[in-house]
């Protein structure tokens, strides 16, 4: 049966730890594999991107493959073609889809008629490539991943979701600060509640930034702006500025040892401050490099 990777909550909590401890493994040499040897894997990317491009393009290599890079507008889709009809074409040509794309629905469609694995590069509701990451780094930063806190404060965006999915499925306790309106979908927490009855973690939705961090372990930020909405952006500024800035202030309701995250690209100044973002507790540059061995640790799961 073919397996795809479009959101964490269609993995068990000990999947998505076996995961974990793949990409651990990967990272330190203890574990190699060419799971991808005479392979072809193609890459749709509908949005721009950096760490994620890079970051496939590199694990498919390692892992013994041939990654195929498709901008959106290279496609037929882009004139029109049904999602449907090109996933049937690839899935005759490759061995499976990496996508980066602006809606869900066009995900899952790929998955349902290509007949090969599909994994979630983003779109516009998860983005579980990076939340893997993510538990991987605050593994290695905290040594563990049950009990503790994290305080996503911001827009609550497709990584906002991933997050709420992702710590409740392994015990890890989250607290969403967002503003009114920005919160996250109400679908989503109540997937993450869902999760978190058998789990045992602990889910929270406010208002405010201050309360949201008071002991947290993990304080993570996102910017305020996701592509696609930048119509919006007068109206998010006022709305997110100054209040839901991480910043030292901020900073200062948690404790010392909390570590600091952001997916990237980081607007510093806006979401995150430089002296934070560069700060003895900022984690980020383990977050972008834990993309790589997360991303070889999907594939050998899939294939």
């Amino acid at each position: 049966m073919v397996r795809h990777f479009l959101t964490l909550n269609d993995f068990s909590s000990e999947e998505i730890r076996r995961l974990i401890s793949t990409a651990e493994k990967l990272k330190v040499g203890k574990e190699k594999s060419k799971i991808l040897k005479d392979k072809n894997i193609a890459a749709i990317f509908e949005k721009p991107s950096t760490r994620t491009r890079v970051s496939f393009e590199v694990a498919v290599s390692q892992l013994g493959g041939n990654f195929i890079f498709l901008r959106g507008d290279e496609l037929q889709i882009s004139r029109g073609e049904p999602v449907k009809d090109t996933a049937r074409v690839l899935g005759r040509y490759v061995d499976g889809i990496v996508a980066r794309v602006y809606k869900h629905d066009d995900l899952v469609e790929l998955a349902k008629y290509s007949g090969i694995p599909v994994i979630n590069a983003l779109s516009n509701l998860y983005h579980p490539c990076q939340v893997l990451a993510d538990l991987l780094t605050i593994k290695e930063k905290k040594k563990k991943l049950e009990g503790l806190k994290l305080a996503y404060i911001g827009d609550g965006n497709n990584v906002c979701n991933s997050l709420l999915i992702g710590c409740t499925k392994i015990g890890l306790n989250i607290s969403i600060g967002s503003p009114k309106r920005y919160e996250p979908k109400k679908e989503i927490v109540e997937k993450a509640k869902r999760n978190a009855e058998k789990s045992g973690a602990e889910v929270e939705i406010i208002n405010s930034p201050q309360e949201a961090v008071r002991n947290a372990d993990i304080v993570y930020t996102d910017v305020f702006l996701s592509m696609g909405d930048e119509i919006e952006r007068e109206e998010r500024m006022k709305t997110f500025l100054p209040d839901f800035q991480v910043n030292a202030k901020l900073l200062e309701n948690t404790s010392p040892e909390a570590i600091v995250m952001h997916c990237l690209p980081a607007h510093r100044g806006q979401e995150i401050t430089d002296d934070v973002l560069e700060g003895k507790q900022s984690v980020v540059w383990n977050q972008a490099e834990n993309r790589l061995h997360a991303q070889k640790a999907i594939f050998i799961h899939l294939f």
